[in-house]
This record gives C-alpha cells, structure tokens and sequence, in this order.
C-alpha cells in the first residue's frame, strides 16, 4: 500500500476523531469511560497506519532510524495509544481530545521531513531496552503533564469562582488529581529503569554528545521524585504537583527532544 495513503488516512482520522470530541465537549457531554472507549474506536484503524509508517521509517537494514521526527511521531503514537486505552477505565476522552491534532502533526512531519538518526548497534538488547522504557517514560509523562494543565485550569476557575462549561464536563478535581499521582508513578518507575539501563548499555557516552541529555533527564528524574516524594510525605496538591510536574516535564524534554534538536537539525551531527 502506498505509503503517503496510509499517512493520509491516519492523519484524516486523527483530526476526525479530535473533531468529534470537541463537539461533543462543546456541547457540554458529561466524560464517562464505556461510553467514550466505543467512541475512540475510530483511533484503532489511525493508530494501526501510524504503527505501519513507524515501521517503515524507523525499521531500516543498518539498525534504528531514531532522528528527530521518527521519535517525535513515535512518542506520539504511544501517547495516543496509552491514553485511548486508559480511556477503558479512566475519564481520560479529553487528553485524547488534546493530542490526537499533535500526533497528527507529528506523522505529517515524519512524512514530509525524515531525519536520519541511525542506531546501528539495535541488536544489543540492553540498548533495546533503554529506548522502550525511555519512549515509556517520555510518553507517560507527556500524558502526566497534560493531565497536570487541565488540572491547574479546573483550580484556577475555581479558585476565581467563574466557573466555565470545562467544569461540569471534567470530572472532579479529586479524580484528576488521583490520576495524575498514578501517571507519575508509572512515569518515574519508567524513567528510573531508562536511566538505568541507559547507564549501563550506552557505550561512550561523551563520543556520542549524550553528557547534557544524560545530566538533564537525572536533573527531571529528581524533579519527579520530588513531586512523588511531597505527595506522600506533605500532602501536595493542586500547584504544588502541578509546578513541580512541569519543570520536570520540562527538563525531560529538554533533554531529549532539545538535545536532539539542535544535534540533529541545527549542528547536523547524526
């Protein structure tokens, strides 16, 4: 099948499907989950051409192309994937809402921009792992974070007691607050063991310009932990998880897609 019809076709029912819920939550539909999963069916077939693009792209005869715009659809597609599946038991509809035009653009620019990052060790299985359980971590967070956006917009409007549609849709903030802890407690459980295995099974890290990347995701690792750490110690909520949850969102990305940025398609060093 020709593979700017598949990239099409997902793209198309990407927007669709994000179209279709932003009618539904301009119109004030409640989130609900059964509901919703049926509804997010249309993703099944978009996530499927997306996978089949990622494979195309990144699959190559000389190892892993990793460049930058294969990783950031590939990140997208996770976060999609995660979030539609959360949607079966979590009221989780308008995250997906949120990101299924960003993982649209992100197919688009893998398709239209292709960069070359190529990992020709992919054979070893400890590198294998470090990159599963980072794209992990960087997608769970990602969700984390958004979650952490509606999250400061519900206490905001509350807090200023102008309450807007958003309100009566969204869930409790208690139920997105408890989400949210559960998505940085999958995210650091990820994050640690990417690191990890990073540590272990990058070879030569400074030959390969991985010092910042490396400096910066510890520095959000900390972050995180902090964040986990205040809940269960003091008790943080509202913008004290959601402050700190953004500076170590931050610092992640940063790290990684900064880091690969300006490496990649400013230096031009693969």
């Amino acid at each position: 099948m020709n593979l700017i019809f598949i990239t099409t076709t997902a793209i198309i029912l990407y927007l669709a499907t994000a179209a279709w819920l932003g009618y539904r939550f301009k119109v004030g539909e409640k989130t609900t989950t059964g509901n919703d999963f049926r509804l997010l069916l249309l993703c099944v077939p978009a996530l499927f051409l997306h996978a089949i693009v990622l494979y195309q792209s990144i699959n190559t005869d000389i190892g892993l192309n990793m460049g930058f715009y294969h990783a950031l659809s590939l990140v997208g597609w996770v976060v999609t994937l995660f979030v539609v599946l959360t949607t079966i038991k979590k009221p989780t509809t308008n995250l997906v809402m949120i990101i299924l035009p960003v993982t649209a653009l992100a197919l688009l620019l893998e398709y239209a921009m292709p960069s070359d990052r190529i990992i020709s060790d992919s054979s070893n299985f400890g590198l294998e792992l470090h990159i599963i359980f980072s794209i992990a971590a960087y997608s769970l967070l990602t969700i984390a974070t958004l979650q952490a956006v509606i999250l400061a917009i519900q206490d905001n409007q509350l807090r200023t007691k102008h309450p807007v549609t958003m309100m009566h849709i969204l869930p409790p903030m208690e139920t997105m607050e408890e989400l949210l802890v559960q998505l940085l407690w999958l995210g650091f459980f990820m994050l640690s063991l990417g690191l990890a295995t990073g540590l272990m099974f990058v070879q030569d890290i400074f030959a390969q310009h991985l010092v910042h990347k490396t400096v910066l995701s510890i520095l959000s690792w900390f972050f995180f932990g902090l964040v986990l750490f205040g809940r269960w110690s003091w008790g943080w909520r509202g913008k004290h998880l959601v402050r700190w949850t953004l500076g170590g969102f931050a610092l992640l990305m940063l790290g990684y897609f900064g880091s690969k940025f300006v490496l990649e398609l400013v230096l031009n060093r693969v």
